[in-house]
C-alpha cells in the first residue's frame, strides 16, 4: 500500500513537472549552498593549518599596536627600526633568526606592462624564515643590502604579469619612482587560504625601500624564527620581555606592539572561516525555509485542483489517514528531490570553489546526509498542513466541486 502511495507521489509530480521543478529550486539552492559553504570552510581551515606549518612551528611574528594581528596596526603605533630588530636577533640566544619587514602597495612598470604589487623591504634572512626559494637568479649580495642598491627580486606573478615568457634577469623596471634592476625571481607558492596570491610582491633591499620608497626607517613587522627546542611559551615571553625593554614601556604600561606564534594565527584564521562559514551557512539555510514554504504553497494548489479527486478516493472506502499519507509522501518525495539536486550541485560548487581557492577538496559524508535528511524533513512540515487540509475534506462538498 505504501508503495502504491509512493507511486501515485512521484506520477502526481511528473505531471507538472516543471512546476514542481520550480516548486523545489527554494531547496535545490539551499541544500547547494549549505554543502559547499560547509566543504569550502572546512578546506580553508585545513589550508590554514598547512600554510602555517609552512612556515614551521618554531616562527613568530612582531608587529606594532596591542591586538595588531586582529585589527592592524594603527598610525599611532610607534613602528620598529632595523636596531631593534638587530636587537631581537643578538640579545635572545633562543632566536635562530629574526628578518626585518617594511612593506607597502606601489605600481612596478616595465615597457607598456605595469602591475600595482606589494613592495616588501627586507634582507636575505626573510627568504629562510618565510621559506622562499629563488627560482632563477640570486639573493642580495651584502653590498647591495649595506649600502641599500636598487635591486630587486620578483614573484612569480609580477614576472608574468611584466615579461610573460622573457627572462627578467637583469631588466630594469620602474617601481614607483624607483629604477630597478631585477636579479632574481622566486619559486611560486600560489593562492593563499583565503585566495590571496602569494606571488603578488616584489623584494628590494630594507634600506633602498626605505631611502627611495617609504621615506622612513621604519620597520613594519620582525620574522623571528626561533632556536629547535625553545617552547612557543617561552619564547614569546622573553620576546615580550625585551621588546617592553627596547621600546621603554613602564612598568604599569600596556604593551604597544604584539607578539604571535603559527598556532595563535591558525586559531585565529579558523576561527574567522569557521565564523564567516556559519553565517553563509546559515544565510543559505533561509533558502531552504523558502524552499519548504514553497512546497507548501503549491501542495495547497494541489489540493485545490484535485478537490474532486480526493473526493471520489474518500466517497468509495479511502481512509482520510491514507488521503493525508498520500500528500505528505509527495510533499517528502518532492523536497527529496530538491535535497538530491541540492546535493549533486553542492558537491559541484564546492569542488569548482575549493579549486578556484587553491583549498583542498573535503567533501563530509556527514554534512551531506544532514543537508539531505533536513531537506526531507522541510517537505513533513511544510506538507503537513496541505495534507490535512486534503485528509478532512468532505466527500459531499468535494464531489459537489467543478
Amino acid at each position: 500500500m505504501l508503495w502504491e502511495t509512493i507511486i501515485l507521489a512521484v506520477q502526481a509530480i511528473f505531471r507538472n513537472a516543471l512546476r514542481s521543478f520550480l516548486t523545489v529550486l527554494g531547496v535545490v539552492i539551499g541544500v547547494a549552498a549549505v554543502i559547499a559553504m560547509v566543504i569550502i570552510g572546512q578546506g580553508s581551515a585545513e589550508q590554514v593549518t598547512t600554510d602555517v606549518e609552512k612556515l614551521g612551528s618554531n616562527v613568530l611574528l612582531i608587529m606594532p599596536g596591542q591586538d595588531a594581528f586582529e585589527r592592524g596596526a594603527r598610525s599611532v603605533d610607534p613602528m620598529f627600526t632595523l636596531d631593534d630588530n638587530n636587537k631581537v636577533e643578538t640579545q635572545l640566544g633562543i632566536v635562530e633568526l629574526s628578518a626585518p619587514i617594511a612593506a607597502n602597495r606601489a605600481r612596478a612598470v616595465f615597457g607598456n606592462e605595469s602591475r600595482r604589487t606589494d613592495i616588501i623591504g627586507t634582507d636575505n634572512r626573510y627568504f629562510d624564515a618565510a621559506e622562499w626559494e629563488i627560482e632563477r637568479g640570486r639573493t642580495f649580495d651584502p653590498s647591495e643590502i649595506q649600502s641599500g642598491r636598487s635591486v630587486c627580486i620578483l614573484g612569480e606573478t609580477v614576472r608574468e604579469a611584466l615579461f610573460g615568457q622573457s627572462d627578467p634577469i637583469g631588466e630594469a623596471i620602474r617601481v614607483a619612482s624607483l629604477s630597478c634592476e631585477v636579479i632574481g625571481h622566486v619559486r611560486s607558492k600560489g593562492a593563499s587560504t583565503f585566495g590571496s596570491d602569494q606571488d603578488d610582491f616584489i623584494l628590494m633591499p630594507l634600506r633602498a625601500y626605505q631611502r627611495r620608497i617609504a621615506g622612513s626607517s621604519d620597520v613594519t613587522m620582525m620574522f623571528v624564527s626561533v632556536r629547535d627546542g625553545v617552547s612557543m611559551e617561552r619564547a614569546t615571553q622573553e620576546l615580550e620581555l625585551l621588546m617592553r625593554e627596547i621600546r621603554r614601556i613602564g612598568p604599569r604600561e600596556e604593551d604597544d606592539f604584539s607578539v604571535m606564534d603559527m598556532e595563535q594565527i591558525a586559531t585565529m584564521l579558523t576561527g574567522i572561516t569557521a565564523v564567516l562559514t556559519g553565517l553563509l551557512s546559515a544565510v543559505a539555510a533561509v533558502s531552504l525555509l523558502v524552499g519548504g514554504i514553497g512546497i507548501m504553497n503549491i501542495m495547497l494548489v494541489s489540493v485545490t485542483e484535485r478537490t474532486r479527486e480526493i473526493g471520489i478516493r474518500l466517497a468509495i472506502g479511502a481512509q482520510a489517514r491514507q488521503v493525508l499519507t498520500q500528500f505528505l509522501i509527495e510533499a517528502i518525495v518532492l523536497s527529496l528531490i530538491g535535497g538530491f539536486i541540492g546535493v549533486v550541485l553542492g558537491l559541484t560548487l564546492a569542488f569548482v570553489g575549493s579549486n578556484l581557492l587553491n583549498v583542498p577538496f573535503t567533501p563530509d559524508i556527514g554534512i551531506v546526509v544532514m543537508a539531505f535528511t533536513f531537506s526531507a524533513v522541510v517537505g513533513v512540515v511544510f506538507g503537513y498542513f496541505p495534507a490535512r487540509r486534503a485528509a478532512r475534506m468532505d466527500p459531499i462538498e468535494a464531489l459537489r466541486r467543478e
